[in-house]
C-alpha cells in the first residue's frame, strides 16, 4: 500500500530498553496492569457482533469488508495473559484498517482499543486517507508477533506485509501499491496498558518500514 506521509506513528515508547530487547527476544508462538487508560473503555456500536470475557468489557466486534483482508498469521501464545494482548492488539489493527475504509477517524472500535498519544496519532493517520477521499483494497499479511509483559503492562511488536495491499480513490478507483523501490514490510512497535474493564488499550505505537524480514 501506498503509505502516506500522514504515516506519523511517531509517540515515544515509553517503555525500557531492556523491556524493548525482551519483546524483540520472545517468540509469538510461545504481572500486568489494571491502571485505567481514559477514554479506553467506551466501546460504542460495533460494527458486527459483540464479545466479552466474564467479568470484562464488551468488545465490538471489527469485521473488515471482502475487499480488504488482513491475514493474521501464528497469532498465538501459550501464555493467556500473552494472548490477551495478542488477540486486543489484533482488533485495534483491524479497527484502524475499518476506520479508513469507513472513512471514519473517530470510529468508535479504533478508540475502545487505543487511547492517549496512540490514538491521536492513529486518528490523524486515518484522516490522511480521508483528506485525500482514499480507501484499502487488497490484503496484508500480519506476522512474527513479539509480546512482553512488565508490572507496566504489555509491548507487542509484529510486521505487516503490505505487498498485495493497495490505497484506492473512491472516485477515480485509481490503486496504488508500495513503490518497487520500497520495503513493503513495517514493523510496528506498541505499548499497551490493561483498562479497568479488562481491555488491553495501545497507548503507544511506532513504524519502521523494513524493520522486519519477509
Amino acid at each position: 500500500m501506498n503509505r502516506q506521509p500522514i504515516r506519523l506513528m511517531t509517540a515515544a515508547l515509553t517503555v525500557s530498553a531492556a523491556l524493548l530487547l525482551t519483546a524483540c527476544g520472545s517468540g509469538g508462538s510461545d504481572g500486568d496492569s489494571s491502571d485505567k487508560i481514559a477514554g479506553a473503555d467506551d466501546g460504542g456500536k460495533p460494527k458486527a457482533s459483540a464479545s466479552a470475557e466474564p467479568g470484562g468489557a464488551k468488545r465490538p466486534g471489527v469485521q473488515l469488508p471482502k475487499t480488504f483482508k488482513a491475514d493474521f498469521v501464528s497469532w498465538h501464545n501459550s501464555d493467556p495473559k500473552k494472548q490477551a494482548i495478542l488477540d486486543d492488539g489484533k482488533e485495534r489493527l483491524k479497527a484502524e484498517y475499518l476506520a479508513i475504509i469507513d472513512a471514519d477517524p473517530q470510529a468508535k472500535p479504533l478508540s475502545f482499543y487505543t487511547s492517549m498519544q496512540a490514538l491521536k496519532s492513529s486518528q490523524k493517520y486515518v484522516k490522511g486517507y480521508v483528506d485525500t477521499d482514499d480507501s484499502l483494497v487488497g490484503s496484508v499479511r500480519v506476522f512474527n508477533p513479539q509480546v512482553s509483559l512488565s508490572d507496566a503492562g504489555g509491548v507487542l511488536f509484529y510486521c505487516v506485509d503490505e505487498s498485495k495491499g493497495y490505497t484506492e480513490n473512491r472516485k477515480t478507483k485509481k490503486r496504488v501499491g508500495t513503490p518497487d523501490d520500497t520495503d513493503p514490510v513495517l514493523q510496528y512497535r506498541t505499548t499497551l496498558r490493561k483498562t479497568s474493564g479488562g481491555v488491553w488499550s495501545t497507548v503507544s505505537l511506532e513504524t519502521e518500514r523494513g524493520g522486519c524480514d519477509k
